[in-house]
């Protein structure tokens, strides 16, 4: 038997969003309204670690474990479960969407893996009861088989909320997750693909506009492109925007903890950054540099930033100047052609 935590554990929470670590979720099952932050104080649970890197090998288990921690005033009965962690591609459509049921060649990890109950035995789903300010230690096993794929093997480990009963007519549930990356002994194959690389100047953003998500074209420098991961195991994308004035001054570069990307194989994500302090008007040289799998992409534009009044204000003094000048070209002919006569 060999213990996880002989393998260094991969700093990738910060990186990643940790978009598993998800807020509560109101479901409205009644119409009586409820104090939501009541209902927050009540129910609240994390998971700790959030990611974990590990070393696999055929024929072997490893054994480790995790908490989960009720920071409510109620007591919480939760169950944990495996799933893969994978991403999807929508039919006839370009952009990858994270799913937890879409089985791949790097998810098997998920069919190794079981838990252990309150009475000692492994199983798939275990149930377990947390007091309000107690951490439950979770231990979860990886049995290897005698043949396993080389390359990446990727699953989450969730500790799901149950709700035996509603609050005023409110039943809140919740899912953090623990990302498991493992990496089987074997050939390693790190190969990608980076393509799509694009700087623009308007940007769609989301604002909040009288309690409503309201779709608002903002005029700001953004860079975008596509990295595809062809190889066996995940590696990082990083995008770095570099905005100088005409004159050679910095004006804005990604930050090292911004703009990078894990790309697990078989999938196709987007990088992209945007300088979010783009000023309104000003000449600017943007440089939009992609790597990934040791490959690097960059391209550069001059991007000339305008605000729509003064566009429009000059287009109408551009339009008048030039009606001016046919009339007083007209008149110029019409007085040639009377002095002819």
């Amino acid at each position: 038997m060999r213990s996880i935590s002989k393998f260094s554990a991969l700093a990738l929470a910060g990186v990643l969003g940790l978009s598993l670590c998800q807020g509560l979720t109101a479901f409205a099952e009644g119409e009586q309204e409820v104090d939501q932050a009541s209902l927050a104080a009540a129910t609240s649970i994390s998971i700790s670690p959030v990611s974990k890197f590990l070393q696999l090998e055929a024929s072997n288990v490893y054994e480790d474990s995790f908490k989960v921690s009720n920071a409510g005033s109620q007591p919480l009965n939760f169950e944990v479960h495996v799933s893969p962690y994978a991403f999807t591609q929508e039919e006839g459509g370009e952009d990858y969407k994270l799913g937890f049921n879409h089985e791949t060649a790097y998810t098997q990890m998920t069919r190794w893996i079981t838990f252990k109950d309150a009475t000692g035995n492994f199983v798939a789903n275990p149930k377990f009861t947390a007091a309000p300010g107690e951490s439950v230690e979770i231990t979860y096993r990886i049995s290897t088989p005698s043949s396993i794929p080389a390359g990446g093997q990727y699953a989450v480990l969730f500790a799901h909320t149950l709700s035996d009963s509603t609050s005023g007519g409110i039943k809140t549930e919740a899912s953090p997750g623990l990302i498991i990356y493992g990496r089987s002994v074997g050939d390693t194959i790190t190969a990608g693909e980076i393509r799509a690389l694009e700087l623009s100047q308007v940007k769609d953003v989301v604002e909040n506009q009288d309690g409503k998500q309201v779709s608002v074209k903002k005029n700001l420098i953004n860079a975008t492109a596509k990295v595809k991961n062809t190889g066996n195991v995940d590696f990082m994308a990083v995008g770095t925007l570099k905005v100088e004035g005409i004159f050679g001054r910095s004006y804005y570069e990604t930050p090292s903890t911004k703009g990078r990307v894990s790309i697990i194989p078989e999938t196709e994500l987007a990088v992209s950054d945007t300088w979010e302090e783009t000023p309104y008007f000003g000449i600017f040289k943007a440089t939009w540099t992609v790597n990934a799998a040791g490959q690097t992409e960059t391209i550069s534009q001059v991007i000339f930033l305008l605000p729509l009044p003064i566009i429009v204000i000059t287009l109408l003094l551009l339009t008048i100047i030039i009606v001016w000048i046919i009339i007083m070209v007209r008149k110029r002919k019409e007085r040639r052609s009377k002095f002819a006569v």
